[in-house]
């Protein structure tokens, strides 16, 4: 594992329950952590607030850091809706789509040339389970990750020989307060699993240090990940109890 001390990181979502866990453990290990939220994040060095939803703002922050010396970027701000997609409404849509896929693409994009330059970085895009193993009611959000592990894929081929790592995350069900109380009660209907967000961070900063390329937390959900790949109608049946439970939250 490469050491982090000294390194300047720049934390999309910094404010929240994830972001601010990871600032911590990032500033522990010696990494100087610029936040990036709505608000400050309590945990960083300093904070940019911006709005990611918002091109004018988006654009204005991709110049900020372009400017600037960055040695990992970290995609760690999302938004999930949980419903019929056409209850969602066109700016909820869109919302979601560029917070979780425009925003980290804009962001690479904009850090990748000094990269290239200094032939070092590391990209690292937290994506989620949902987007290997698309989730009825989770429609837009599990597309919008699996086109974050799209862009990540892409990203690390286009980068390759150049010293840049990119690196892939994709978490299942964490416990914080990203999860709506009508998630809660999807998640106790259906027994689904739910880790503990210190340990997540800690996976993530793990693979932060070892530069891994793609990394998903949980054996059954990696197992079910390539099943879906491959005989999807098989993850088609198997859906079938979860699509019942959502059904009942909605009287649909």
């Amino acid at each position: 594992m490469l050491p982090l001390d000294g390194r300047r990181a720049v934390l999309t979502g910094a404010a929240g329950g994830l972001g601010t866990l990871l600032a911590a453990r990032l500033r522990a290990a010696g990494v100087h952590v610029t936040g990036i939220d709505r608000i400050a994040g309590t945990r960083c060095n300093e904070t940019i607030v911006s709005d990611l939803a918002d091109r004018t703002a988006l654009a204005a922050l991709a110049d900020r850091l372009a400017d600037r010396h960055v040695d990992i970027l970290l995609n760690v701000a999302g938004l999930q809706y949980f419903g019929p997609i056409d209850e969602q409404g066109v700016e909820r849509i869109a919302l979601g789509y560029a917070v979780n896929l425009v925003a980290p693409a804009a962001l690479a994009a904009a850090v990748t040339p000094q990269m290239i330059a200094r032939g070092d970085g590391q990209i690292v895009n937290i994506g989620s389970v949902m987007g290997a193993i698309p989730f009825p009611y989770f429609t837009t959000y599990s597309s919008a990750k699996a086109g974050l592990k799209g862009l990540s894929q892409a990203l690390r081929r286009e980068l390759r020989g150049r010293g840049i790592a990119v690196t892939h995350v994709a978490p299942r069900a964490v416990r914080t307060g990203f999860n709506t109380p009508t998630i809660e009660r999807f998640m106790a209907l259906t027994k689904m699993t739910a880790d503990a967000p210190d340990g997540v961070a800690d996976r993530i900063v793990a693979a932060v240090e070892r530069r891994a390329s793609d990394i998903s937390i949980g054996l059954p959900e990696r197992l079910f990940a390539q099943l879906n790949a491959l005989l999807p109608a098989v993850v088609d049946r198997g859906l079938a109890g979860q699509i019942t439970a959502a059904r009942s939250l909605f009287a649909r």
